[in-house]
């Protein structure tokens, strides 16, 4: 049996339970309407964003209460970030999939300890890695048995304040990584970009997001929120709810194409 297309998506950062339950049981709806898998996310510390004045978020105990919440009463995985070694066994306890920042993608401790849980990690790719570096991040986790290894592509450093996707990345990435998943909100960031917060161009999440499809990617990683303009982080590039609808009818629609013709480097190691 053919494995569902993945759609990771939530918030940006946990503002509080109701949202995030909010959130979750909409996203719950929409992709069980399209027959994707489902896990939702958020952060319960976002511990780099660009100023110390910023939201962080409810912090590890609060943050893991909530996410426990959703995962029970709305009936769905859940993945979140940790950014130090001692976060991880807590986390562990609650998350279906542990997710290294890209920013932490490195950092060796950090990869090692998400991976001895047994669990399915998923390392976000540096803005300052090459796909093809990649390949040292997923062994640091695969030499300690996690259930799997994910790669997500997120966009490489263009310049100041502005970030460029290579889509060749996603068949290099699958060379070696359980599963690759496009970052279609983070992607569109403009880091630094609004005076002491990140930026964004939201209205170029759909192309980038179609393309990533067409390309074969495995699944689809998105920041979400009913009201981008008061999220408490990265409001510029999350995608309002509103929006998905149409865009997970497109992603099912080039999806069909993508099976039929074989086009992804997964159908092709399998004929």
């Amino acid at each position: 049996m053919k494995e569902k297309f993945l759609i990771i998506a939530g918030p940006c950062v946990l503002e509080d339970l109701d949202l995030a339950l909010f959130i979750a049981k909409e996203l719950k709806a929409l992709t069980t309407k399209h027959g994707f898998e489902y896990v939702f996310k958020a952060s319960f510390d976002k511990a780099n964003r660009t100023s110390i004045f910023s939201y962080r978020g409810p912090g590890l105990e609060k943050g893991l209460a909530w996410l426990y919440e959703v995962k029970i009463k709305v009936g769905v995985s859940v993945t979140t970030d940790v950014h130090e070694t001692w976060q991880v066994k807590p986390v562990a306890e609650v998350v279906d999939i542990i997710q290294i920042p890209a920013f932490l993608c490195r950092q060796t401790d950090l990869v090692v300890e998400a991976a001895k849980t047994g669990k399915t990690v998923n390392i976000k790719k540096g803005q300052f890695v090459s796909p093809w570096d990649m390949k040292y991040a997923v062994e640091k986790a695969k030499q300690f048995n996690p259930k799997e290894v994910w790669a997500t592509e997120r966009g490489y450093t263009f310049g100041y304040r502005n970030l460029v996707v290579d889509f060749r990345s996603i068949p290099i990435l699958q060379g070696f990584s359980d599963k690759v998943i496009f970052d279609a909100t983070h992607s569109v960031q403009l880091p630094g970009g609004g005076e002491g917060k990140s930026g964004g161009e939201r209205e170029f999440i759909p192309y980038l997001m179609r393309a990533s499809v067409a390309v074969g990617v495995d699944g689809i990683f998105m920041e979400v929120h009913p009201d981008p303009e008061k999220a408490l982080c990265d409001g510029p590039n999350s995608l309002p709810l509103a929006w998905l609808e149409p865009l997970f009818s497109q992603i099912k629609d080039l999806r069909t194409v993508v099976e039929k013709h074989g086009i992804s480097s997964r159908s092709t190691k399998k004929s």
